[in-house]
């Protein structure tokens, strides 16, 4: 692909993979815990739990629980075209084998596909 930039794609791709492990150790050393240890007081006995903190830690703990998953399968899409990088296949779409379009590229440049054969993913 010699139309690619690929130091600026791996310049894009490195940054992301930062922000993205960045991202992953905040949600991993907020949720070190049980949902109990976050409760505190509320649910050590000496005070009735109120059902109403326990629902709102569990929404919060499952709703970053499932901000760490997308972030997790974006940083695995981010290595999987770091390395198509090195593999010089980045830029080529893993379906059909022809070129990505440069402007999906700059916007997700840890795409796969191109934008036909996403549609027709879903």
């Amino acid at each position: 692909m010699s139309t690619i930039d690929t130091e600026h794609f791996r310049k894009r791709l490195e940054d992301e993979k930062g922000r993205l492990e960045h991202s992953l150790g905040f949600l991993q050393r907020d949720n070190a815990g049980s949902i109990a240890d976050e409760l505190g007081e509320v649910n050590d006995g000496s005070v009735d739990n109120h059902l109403g903190d326990t629902a709102s830690a569990t929404y919060d703990r499952e709703l970053e629980e499932g901000l760490g998953e997308g972030a997790q399968q974006t940083l695995d899409d981010v290595n999987a075209a770091l390395q198509r990088l090195e593999d010089g296949t980045f830029g080529t779409c893993e379906v059909c084998g022809k070129p990505i379009g440069a402007e999906r590229l700059e916007a997700i440049p840890w795409t796969r596909l191109c934008i036909d054969d996403q549609r027709r993913a879903g």
